[in-house]
């Protein structure tokens, strides 16, 4: 799965992503072009290279021509972007993203996301910073957002549309409520509300040790030197890799109370037959106190129309329900291995980089069989070979 992981070096703002992601690899000539779907005027996106203790980052700034005399609220941002030409998710995430700042300054102000005046976040420059950063994530293809815990500074004064506001603003404290931050006695405001709100709409929060395989690696410039550390945003893209394999099956289940008992075993053989990977009976109360019976079928959905054929027409079920979903399992190969019984046909299970080998069940019935020993001795033996 694509993953960008923001590695909050100096905090985080809106134009510090866009310069990640433009150093990253996206063409700022793209990103403007993108945002020309916006329908606004006035503005234009300047890209420079500079370096930041050492380490070359992109800075972006956001040149207004023509900045509008009026402060936004949130409805007339929401249509904005929703009349415009952007795409189904880019949308979805800028809305998601405003939202976020919206309740933390209805919080602060006291006031409701209606009445809010959005100030510095609803002026142009933001607007595009917000709206450009969802631009950035879907040009890479992005489908989840993690990040290290948010570098706030702390002390110190940063002027607003409503004077002087202490650092961090209580936007931004508002907004990060519950999500891992880590305050600095840097005093500057690294992490802007509008970055943060990125991070709290989009991410899903930390990774722990998870295994990353970096495809491309950006810097995001801030527009001061901070002197101490490198006034930088760092995204990584790449794939989040998992040691499980991940597919979507379908549950498809029936409550039934009036069917002889003695035909279950049949229908969940022809169940295994017709390509279900499970199927299994749950004794439940039904309605009026009746016992019945749940009868429940995983199933890929490829297979589901010949499943419903076996429900409706073994079963007295006149109605089913279906429900996707995931399935995470540990990779699994069959393997031939030569045993003291003789060659065994068996899993062999991958976990923590570990192989396992895992006898099957119809093989040792063979050898069993074959063999005339119990079938636990066969388990038996066949367990303590493959641990060796």
């Amino acid at each position: 799965m694509k993953i960008a992981y923001f590695d909050t070096i100096a905090g985080i703002s809106g134009d510090m992503v866009l310069g990640a992601f433009v150093s990253a690899g996206l063409p700022l000539e793209e990103l403007s072009r993108e945002l020309q779907r916006l329908s606004l005027q006035g503005f234009e996106l300047q890209a420079s290279h500079v370096e930041r203790s050492g380490i070359v980052g992109v800075k972006v700034d956001v040149v207004i021509s023509a900045q509008p005399k009026y402060h936004r609220h949130l409805k007339e941002i929401m249509e904005l972007i929703e009349k415009s030409g952007l795409s189904s998710g880019v949308k979805e995430y800028s809305k998601k993203i405003f939202h976020e700042i919206a309740k933390a300054e209805a919080k602060v102000h006291n006031t409701t996301i209606e009445k809010i005046h959005f100030h510095e976040v609803g002026a142009l420059d933001s607007v595009v910073d917000v709206v450009g950063a969802a631009i950035c994530l879907e040009k890479f293809g992005v489908k989840q957002v993690y990040s290290s815990p948010v570098k706030l500074g702390s002390g110190g004064f940063v002027a607003t549309e409503h004077g002087e506001m202490p650092i961090p603003t209580p936007a931004t404290v508002e907004i990060l409520k519950d999500y891992p931050t880590l305050l600095t006695d840097i005093h500057s405001e690294l992490t802007t509300p509008t970055g943060a709100a990125i991070i709290k709409a989009l991410s899903k929060g930390e990774l722990a040790h998870e295994r990353i395989r970096v495809e491309r690696i950006g810097y995001g410039a801030g527009s001061r030197e901070l002197g101490r550390i490198p006034n930088l945003l760092r995204v990584m893209i790449g794939e989040l890799e998992s040691e499980y394999d991940e597919d979507e099956l379908l549950t498809v289940e029936t409550n039934i109370d009036n069917l002889n008992p003695e035909v279950y075993p049949f229908v969940l053989e022809q169940l295994f037959s017709s390509g279900a990977h499970d199927a299994y009976l749950v004794p439940i109360i039904m309605k009026k106190g009746r016992p019945g019976v749940l009868l429940s079928v995983l199933v890929n959905r490829g297979k589901l129309d010949a499943i419903l054929r076996i429900l409706f027409g073994e079963t007295t079920t006149l109605g089913v329900r279906i429900q996707p979903i995931e399935r995470r399992k540990l990779p699994r190969i069959e393997k031939e291995v030569d045993t003291s019984l003789g060659k065994v046909k068996v899993k062999a299970v991958v976990q923590d980089g570990a192989e396992r080998l895992v006898p099957e069940f119809e093989e040792c019935r063979r050898i069993s069989n074959e063999r005339k020993l119990p079938l636990l001795e066969v388990y038996r033996i066949l367990d303590s070979e493959l641990r060796k």
